[in-house]
């Protein structure tokens, strides 16, 4: 299988590890940390280094509670960091739900559009939609993820009853949306939106129940990286999951990342790149080593 994407056909015989770079003062995990353009070019590098097979520019805040951002300040803080990063020869996906922003990013050579409302959001001013944006694209990747409700709203009310069949039901049918408009299959990517809306125990429904939550043949994301749910089942009470430092979500996600993998995702999105990887390929020496063949001989007489 491959991710068609701008610039690149992304080769999913293996899994590939998308490193997130958030340009932002406010993201739950390293908000503030990278929010200068300087700082944001740098920790590319870094996560490239560190074995990162994409780059995953975001410059909103998605955390549940977290405010909008206007369109001009998305803008100012994405493209600098987009202009750079589309220079340092691997896929750059723009983790974005505006139109106007997908436009300038694409515009800039940016090969993937990681939109957490799934190309649902309102048309900008001129009614350009963000359907509208990648249909006229020739060749760009999209990722569509599930999200209940809207990210200030989305842990007030989470979803009820069974998650994988609602999840699966409304990615096929974006999915079906984006085909009806043209847009190649092998251009397309699904994300089941890990926290999005999301209980605990909904959480892991989607990693136990994964390939049953995401069309067959479509490029699977899962995003599990340092996520509040991890948390939630490493620690004895939600107040101390609440205080728990990220640091000590790295374990915890590195887990989450490989046990995606095995069930089925190709794409996992992280903060903690290096010891993903590191994770990645233990599994791969595992799954690359053959299992003695069962004996075929009769038992001996006794």
């Amino acid at each position: 299988m491959h991710w068609q994407t701008t610039r690149f056909s992304l080769d999913l015989s293996r899994p590939r590890v998308m490193g997130i770079v958030n340009v932002t003062p406010d993201s739950f995990s390293d908000g503030g940390l990278h929010a200068t353009s300087q700082t944001a070019m740098a920790h590319c590098e870094t996560l490239l280094k560190d074995g990162a097979d994409v780059l995953d520019i975001g410059g909103e805040s998605t955390r549940p509670g977290a405010p909008p951002v206007s369109q001009e300040e998305e803008l100012a803080r994405v493209l600098p960091v987009i202009r750079h990063a589309v220079t340092l020869g691997v896929p750059v996906s723009v983790d974005t739900y505006k139109p106007a922003v997908m436009q300038a990013a694409l515009d800039l050579g940016a090969d993937i559009i990681n939109d957490v409302w799934a190309l649902r959001w309102a048309g900008d001013a001129q009614g350009k939609t963000g359907k509208d944006v990648i249909a006229a694209h020739p060749n760009c990747g999209v990722c569509l993820m599930h999200m209940h409700r809207d990210p200030q709203t989305m842990q007030v009310a989470p979803m009820e009853g069974d998650v994988v069949p609602q999840v699966l039901s409304f990615l096929e049918l974006l999915a079906q949306d984006l085909r009806v408009l043209g847009i190649d299959q092998a251009r397309i990517c699904l994300d089941p939106g890990i926290g999005f809306g999301k209980t605990v125990q909904q959480n892991f429904s989607l990693l136990a129940r994964q390939a049953q939550a995401v069309p067959q043949g479509y490029v699977v994301l899962a995003g599990w990286s340092r996520k509040s749910s991890l948390a939630a089942v490493t620690h004895t009470s939600l107040a101390q999951a609440a205080g728990m430092n990220i640091e000590l979500r790295r374990a915890p996600s590195v887990t989450a990342a490989v046990l995606a993998v095995q069930n089925g995702a190709h794409v996992v999105r992280v903060h903690d790149v290096r010891d993903t990887v590191s994770a990645l390929r233990v599994l791969a020496a595992m799954q690359a080593e053959e299992m003695p063949p069962r004996s075929t001989a009769a038992p001996a007489n006794t």
